[in-house]
């Protein structure tokens, strides 16, 4: 028999590329830096690697606006320096896995600069979403979509013509209805798959496809997240017709594998992008739009594994990434947000699927405040600081006691980090049994040793308010979750592992334990 896909049950870590390791003194992480570091991320025991985009690009949007999705920008380094930091992680037993884009290009791109120089109409606009505006003189965008970044989706060039853009400007939309769109992605498939990579995160891939006519949306849907309202913009059939484009062409590589960032909530309408023939994973937000509550925990668990139950796909877990808040600020900052961040860590591996790990969550960091002019993030720029994801992309703390705490030799990097980050470097705490650190270290090792971490299903205990505890069955794993103020009697068993010390054999509040 043959063994179980590798990503079925993996560790991934996302490395956030600007934000990991700077090994030429620029400011800024790239390939290099992120090959310095392989020995770190081997002894934290990750499985894998995401790797965010590292393309040609002009960086309005941090490298999600491509020039080139089939070279390496100068910024990160060469392909040559992918190649040698795919050979060592390889070398390692850590799978690489890279980012593509395919809703939009940047409007650097060459084939949007010809479609600008061309005229309405013309084959290279129709690579794009162009389209007349209305009114007397087209003076207004075509229909009322709003840009996820904020302000209208739409962008009117010098001939009178608006092109669609669901993120920034320089993002235009490709047009998916147009065969020469398909036929480029696929060329970027293989060259990535055919230099050894293991798999792709696809970008937005519930949007691409979009509805005959363009019919406006319901002003009420947010244009920052799912809504129950009517949103054109995503999640339109046509879509899975572009996943089942991709997944031929992964099938010709053994083992290759690819998970959709696809921000849809309904179980039945998730379950359709993981058919045979689509997505291997699709990412599940439910345990990062969740407060730290138990009850509300325990239903987004059970929520998530409907649709494993549905579809033989694993579950996928997470509880951060490079476009949200830092669990520890999410979870109310200070002593507590690192207690319960630790806690949900625990949660998160327990559970049976893959788990997405966001670069930096391992040393416990919060989010960082920074001041308007620091940011860089373009949704911040047209939505409001409130909106900025920087501040969870500041980069790691490495050694040291002043910044740039060996991230980079020049002390100006790219965004700036604070001080108070001293007591947080990897090399304070690797040695340090109780850090947040060795936790992951210890929880990571033993979910992939320990046998009592198998079985896809799970059975829930009788437990107080405010906690919970489930039993995976098949290993038999116990993890228990106390979010009340107080103390709580574990489950019978051995403990494996806590998020924090017992209290007289009891498990204190805004913790999890495992037992076996």
């Amino acid at each position: 028999m043959r063994e179980p896909a590798w990503w079925r049950d993996a560790v991934f870590y996302q490395v956030y590329v600007r934000s990991f390791a700077d090994s030429d003194g620029d400011g800024v992480g790239d390939l290099e830096g992120i090959h310095s570091r392989l020995g770190y991320l081997e002894l934290l025991g990750v499985d894998a690697l995401w790797l965010t985009p590292f393309y040609r690009s002009p960086m309005a949007d941090h490298g999600y606006d491509i020039a080139d999705p089939r070279d390496v920008d100068p910024m990160f380094g060469t392909l040559g320096d992918f190649d040698v930091l795919l050979t060592e992680a390889h070398k390692r037993n850590i799978k690489v896995t890279v980012d593509v884009v395919p809703n939009h290009t940047s409007n650097q791109h060459a084939w949007f600069k010809s479609a600008m120089a061309a005229a309405p109409g013309s084959p290279e606009r129709d690579r794009y979403i162009f389209r007349d505006g209305v009114g007397p003189k087209g003076e207004d965008p075509p229909n009322n979509w709003i840009s996820a970044f904020g302000g209208p989706a739409w962008t009117r060039v010098p001939d009178g013509q608006w092109y669609l853009h669901l993120f920034a400007p320089q993002q235009p939309d490709l047009n998916w209805a147009n065969p020469e769109v398909a036929a480029d992605l696929e060329r970027t498939l293989r060259f990535w798959l055919e230099r050894g990579v293991d798999g792709f995160r696809i970008d937005v891939a519930h949007g691409m496809a979009k509805p005959p006519g363009l019919p406006d949306m319901d002003p009420r849907a947010d244009p920052l997240g799912p809504s129950h309202y009517y949103d054109p913009r995503w999640d339109h059939d046509s879509v899975h017709e572009i996943h089942q484009m991709i997944r031929k062409v992964l099938d010709e590589f053994p083992d290759a594998m690819a998970v959709g960032e696809v921000w849809v909530t309904d179980e039945e309408r998730l379950s359709r992008y993981l058919r045979p023939d689509e997505l291997h994973l699709a990412f599940n937000f439910r345990l990062v739009l969740t407060h730290f509550d138990a009850d509300a925990m325990r239903t987004a668990i059970e929520r998530s594994l409907a649709v494993p139950a549905r579809t033989g796909a694993p579950a996928t877990w997470t509880l951060g990434n490079h476009d949200v808040w830092r669990q520890v600020s999410r979870y109310g900052g200070g002593a507590s947000g690192v207690r319960r961040a630790r806690a949900m860590a625990l949660v998160e591996l327990a559970l049976p699927g893959a788990v997405y790990l966001y670069n930096g969550e391992e040393l416990g960091l919060a989010n960082v405040s920074l001041s308007p002019s620091d940011m860089a993030d373009p949704r911040a720029k047209t939505s409001g600081a409130e909106f900025g994801r920087d501040v969870s992309r500041v980069p790691l703390p490495w050694e040291g006691g002043l910044p740039p705490f060996g991230f980079s030799r020049n002390p100006r990097t790219w965004l700036p980090m604070p001080a108070s980050w001293a007591g947080l470097t990897v090399e304070k705490q690797i040695e340090d049994a109780d850090s947040t650190l060795s936790l992951y270290r210890a929880a990571i090792e033993l979910r992939k040793t320990h046998p009592a971490f198998s079985g896809d299903e799970l059975e829930w205990y009788g437990a107080p308010a405010g906690c919970f505890a489930f039993r995976r069955r098949g290993g038999g794993l116990v993890c228990a979750l106390n979010t009340s103020a107080s103390p709580i009697a574990l489950p019978p068993g051995e403990v494996l592992l806590s998020s924090s010390p017992l209290v007289e054999g009891k498990l204190p509040a805004d913790s999890a334990a495992w037992l076996v």
